[in-house]
């Protein structure tokens, strides 16, 4: 049987569930009996199967990607369970991601996800910039349930890991360029080049085009387009089989447009229709003056840059070494009020930076699979912004807001493997985190405040000015023990618990909630879960069930609510909130398997049910629990592809299409139907061609083939939506939704 060896020194024995993607592409003859390819790592120094490791975890390879048309990471949610991933509010590139229920719906400047997000082993502390597009990547690994005894930042939700592919050390490259609906353009070049037999440089340069799916009919521009640019470099020093050094740098550059929400009520006072197009908008705060302070600019620049270290000390000992910076900026336009007036508009500035740093020490013999860690983080993240209500005086609130994070830890985790069959992984993390906040916010006379070009404002009160700091820590253990019934099955199961650090609310307001001052409480989850992983039918069907239970406390859910600042009846600015939401408790099973019916035809399927339920919310003394619900965690999702092989034309021709299905969704903690989704089903087809030397790739993607109207965000500032708190006066509820149909054609070429 053929083998597929993936060496990462850190589990990378996940890759190995890249086999529930595509089998029918890794199918073997074997004794003139079909059976899928068994995926065999070395992530402990010696050959095993991923079905044998007891981690719940998906991964889909470059490869994979490429034949279904994958076009950022948002879309690996129709096929793995228990994920949500979104473009956030307003937003083309930044991330909203949940796992298990665990997540974040606001991203708010120096609040760190609870999914942690991994470039080639470096985390991203900020969420800006970071719905990645997909382009020479190696594989995307999602992991589900706490992390953070192996390696890197902990995380309370799961993990995400953008691998990018190594370079060869043959000259090679490839070039794809791809057209499609909306006049999308696309160019991916890709080349690595051997400068000796030790040295080896590479670069990769994107560029993804598209008009939009709706017009601006105030300004004239496209609404929900795209035009990002970025490049890698990257350079490999590999002197013996002892030694690796990797550097690499990568920047992006988003200049799309802003993004501004579907009204479902008209203007309040300006008696704005409702549009028939919920991808069209009449949003004029790009050209007004309310952001002059920007120049209506909407941009986001992100880059970075990385130096790993691994060296083989011997046979079994292995020390690495991770040296990262990272810098993000962005300058964006929000119109909460999505009309030509300047009812509620909003320029605002992010601008964070990070430097990481993390030593492994790995030892790896027949018996112990072991790793000793050390991380530590130094980040500082600002948002500047003015809240422009210009029909009312017109007022500004200014809100300035810088958060520092200085965190270290130190982790272990040792797999003893006492039998053949048997084996106990225990772990621990040890964190020290330290927040320290600086908060100013004032209100002004005026459009526009002096912090964003408006020297002529008046200053009506300055409501906060105070900075404070906290250090919060914790050890989180882990505990897991595995048991091979047969060589094709695995049981597992294991304890492990998720950290996050408190913070302050960069937004907050002490006049309004003296408390803020005091920053949020850190937030734990307790998850057990036990799993099964099985190749069964002669090794053409793959079964991998996961079932858990999590206990989670102090919840950090941030939001926003209005303030009527000067008491005239009307909310002229509002105030950030981050609550610690008591208890909740989040269950559920997952399933994922391929079948390899014949030579040609395969299907995979996933599916999950969740049931997660906040038990304890306290406000004003009482428990309104039953009035919350845990956001972006729909109780029921299902995936089902199925997939056509045949030869031509000298080399291989697949058809495939998939349908993946999510329950109903809950944007924010409390329902509402004008902004929450019903559940809804998605359908995509491929058809793609491979030559037979693999030169060539030629596809043909379409998604979303029923036209689904689905929405993925909004804004609840309006009254007639019932929304916690009104601000502006043209009742203010705005909707955001995802892609309508599209199609694209790609072609690949690789030499």
């Amino acid at each position: 049987m053929k083998r597929l060896h993936v060496r990462h020194p850190l589990v990378a024995a996940i890759t190995a569930s890249s086999a529930l993607a595509f089998p029918g592409l890794s199918a073997v003859a074997q004794e003139k009996s079909l059976a899928l390819e068994e995926v065999v790592v070395t992530a402990r120094r010696r050959e095993e199967s991923l079905q044998d490791v007891p981690i719940a975890v998906t991964a889909l390879t470059g490869q994979e990607l490429a034949l279904r048309g994958a076009s950022d990471i948002s879309e690996l949610a129709q096929s793995i369970p228990s994920v949500t991933l979104e473009p956030s509010r307003a937003t083309n590139t930044t991330l909203t991601a949940f796992i298990r229920g665990v997540g974040q719906q606001d991203p708010l400047a120096g609040f760190e996800q609870g999914v942690a997000l991994y470039l080639d082993d470096v985390y991203l502390a900020r969420p800006q910039g970071t719905m990645l597009d997909i382009y020479d990547v190696e594989r995307i690994e999602v992991l589900r349930g706490p992390q953070g005894t192996l390696y890197g930042r902990n995380a309370v939700g799961g993990a995400i890991k953008y691998v990018t592919r190594r370079l060869s050390d043959e000259f090679e490259g490839r070039v794809r360029a791809s057209y499609g609906a909306y006049d999308q353009m696309d160019f991916v070049g890709t080349v690595s080049v051997p400068v000796s037999d030790s040295f080896r440089i590479g670069g990769t340069v994107a560029s993804f085009q598209r008009d939009g799916f709706g017009d601006n009919l105030t300004t004239g521009e496209d609404q929900y387009n795209k035009d990002i640019v970025g490049y890698r470099l990257s350079a490999e020093f590999e002197p013996s089989d002892r030694l690796l050094v990797r550097l690499a740098y990568d920047k992006t550059e988003d200049d799309s447009n802003p993004v501004a929400g579907w009204r479902p009520f008209p203007g309040a006072v300006s008696g704005a229709p409702v549009l028939d197009d919920v991808f069209d908008t009449t949003a004029g705060a790009a050209d007004l003056p309310t952001t002059a302070g920007i120049n209506g600019n909407n941009s986001v620049e992100n880059e970075g840059w990385m130096v790993s270290v691994d060296w083989n000390v011997t046979d079994t000992i292995t020390l690495r070494s991770i040296t990262a910076d990272r810098e993000d900026y962005t300058e964006s336009v929000v119109d909460f009020d999505s009309l030509a007036v300047p009812d509620l508009d909003a320029p605002v500035i992010y601008d964070n930076e990070q430097f990481s740093q993390e030593f492994q020490l790995l030892w790896n013999t027949d018996k112990i699979n072991a790793v000793l860690g050390y991380y530590y983080l130094d980040a500082e993240a600002s948002n500047d912004f003015d809240a422009v209500v210009g029909q009312i005086g017109p007022v500004t609130s200014y809100t300035g807001g810088v958060v520092e994070t200085e965190a270290w830890s130190v982790f272990g985790d040792l797999t003893y493997n006492f039998t053949d069959r048997l084996s106990v992984a225990v772990g621990v993390r040890y964190t020290e985190d330290e927040r320290r906040a600086d908060i100013f916010r004032a209100n002004y006379l005026g459009t526009g405040s002096p912090f964003l070009g408006n020297d002529s404002a008046l200053l009506l009160a300055v409501t906060s000015d105070y900075e404070a700091d906290q250090t919060y820590d914790d050890t989180s253990p882990r505990f897991n023990v595995s048991y091979r019934l047969t060589e094709d099955a695995t049981v597992y199961a294991g304890y492990s618990k998720g950290w996050k650090a408190g913070s302050f609310d960069p937004r907050g307001a002490n006049f309004a909630t003296p408390a803020v001052e005091e920053g949020f409480d850190a937030e734990e989850l307790d998850s057990w879960e036990a799993g099964l992983k099985a190749t069964w039918w002669e090794g053409r069907a793959l079964t991998n069930i996961a079932v858990f239970y999590s206990e989670y406390t102090d919840m950090q859910i941030p939001g926003s609510v209005g303030v009527d600042s000067d008491g005239d009846g009307v909310n002229d600015s509002f105030v950030g909130t981050v609550a610690n939401a008591g208890d909740s408790e989040i269950s559920g099973i997952e399933v994922e398997g391929s079948f390899l019916f014949t030579e040609n035809f395969s299907a995979q399927y996933a599916f999950s049910l969740l049931d997660a339920e906040i038990k304890e919310w306290i406000v004003g003394g009482v428990n309104v629990a039953d009035q919350r619900e845990i956001q972006n965690t729909p109780e029921e999702m299902a995936f089902l592809a199925l997939n056509y092989d045949v030869p031509l034309a000298g080399g291989d021709l697949r058809v495939s299409a998939n349908w993946s299905y999510k329950g109903d969704i809950t944007q924010f903690e409390v329902a509402n139907e004008f902004i929450d989704q019903e559940a809804y089903s998605l359908y995509n087809a491929s058809i793609t061609w491979l030559s037979s030397d693999d030169a060539w790739l030629v596809g043909l993607h379409g998604k979303n083939l029923g036209d689904e109207e689905y929405r993925t965000a909004g804004y609840c500032f309006g009254f007639s939506a019932g929304c916690p708190s009104a601000f502006g006066i043209e009742d203010n509820t705005t909707v955001f939704f995802g892609p309508p149909r599209t199609w694209t054609a790609t072609v690949e070429y690789r030499f």
